[in-house]
């Protein structure tokens, strides 16, 4: 944090009360930020502490971190249930359910609690980020600041552009990532951004195939993995990342592009409405009831 785009970024406050929110605070408490951490009920903010504080409990066990930075980091993470506790933080970073009418909700609220100076930045992983820009009082401060999940884990940031930020949001949130630890990159303000532009299609594609009866499944998965050098194949990555999740990211970018290789896959909508959404329901392509 020695960069002086960080200098004034002292204090991050993260709203939502999911893993990544969780992830993303110890991201941020580990790299010397004092945090924030808000959450809309008591039980889920104790939550969130009580999963941070078994995080670093199993590093501490692991011998990656000393029992004193672990207190250090502890220290500097603090959960409210009161969105007006964000009125000090110099950056907030929203993690909360990927659905546009309330994320703008959030924004409005967060535009009239912090400083015109304070940098409000999106977690989101496809919707457009000029839409929560606008509901705001200085839509020249907004961006996206997209973590993959699990945040403490997973190298990469997408630092979001839309046409209204200015130059000097955008270079102090990627300062700030890069003051994570995190490889950055820069992308311009439109749905899938990189990362997800690229991979969702490939995932609906492996859909299609299992639809076609094409192959089975656990052919297409063993191909990917034997013939792309992949950790995981495409429908246990679907089960991973929640198809509800996949749906609504396949969705938005059909929505903005209109190209047939985004429409969503009939077999991907039929789960959803049948509630196989993967790990998180215990069922999805694979079956996880009795693991």
């Amino acid at each position: 944090m020695s960069t002086s785009l960080t200098a004034n970024l002292k204090t991050v406050g993260v709203v939502g009360s999911g893993i990544m929110g969780s992830g993303i605070a110890e991201v941020a408490a580990k790299s010397g930020f004092n945090v924030i951490l808000r959450s809309r009920a008591q039980a889920s903010a104790d939550a969130m502490l009580a999963g941070l504080d078994k995080s670093l409990a199993k590093q501490v066990e692991r011998g990656k971190l000393e029992e004193a930075t672990r207190d250090e980091i502890r220290g500097r993470v603090r959960a409210v249930t009161d969105l007006a506790e964000l009125s000090e933080c110099d950056l907030v970073l929203e993690s909360i359910v990927e659905d546009l009418p309330a994320k703008r909700e959030l924004f409005s609220q967060l535009s009239k609690i912090c400083s015109d100076k304070t940098i409000l930045a999106t977690n989101t992983s496809t919707l457009p980020v000029v839409e929560m820009a606008m509901v705001t009082d200085h839509p020249e401060q907004i961006c996206g600041i997209h973590f993959f999940n699990p945040a403490p884990m997973m190298a990469l940031v997408e630092i979001v552009r839309p046409i209204t930020a200015s130059d000097e949001v955008i270079a102090t949130a990627r300062a700030f990532a890069e003051a994570c630890g995190k490889t950055v990159v820069d992308v311009r303000d439109q749905a899938g951004f990189i990362v997800n532009a690229l991979l969702f299609p490939y995932l609906n594609n492996a859909i299609n195939l299992l639809d076609g009866g094409v192959a089975s499944r656990d052919d297409i998965d063993a191909a990917m993995k034997g013939g792309c050098n992949f950790p995981m194949g495409p429908l246990e990555l679907l089960d991973l990342v929640g198809l509800d999740t996949s749906l609504a990211i396949i969705g938005a970018l059909y929505e903005e592009f209109r190209q047939p290789n985004y429409a969503p896959a009939p077999l991907l909508q039929r789960m959803v409405s049948a509630n196989r959404l993967g790990r998180k329901s215990g069922r999805g392509f694979y079956d996880y009831s009795k693991k």
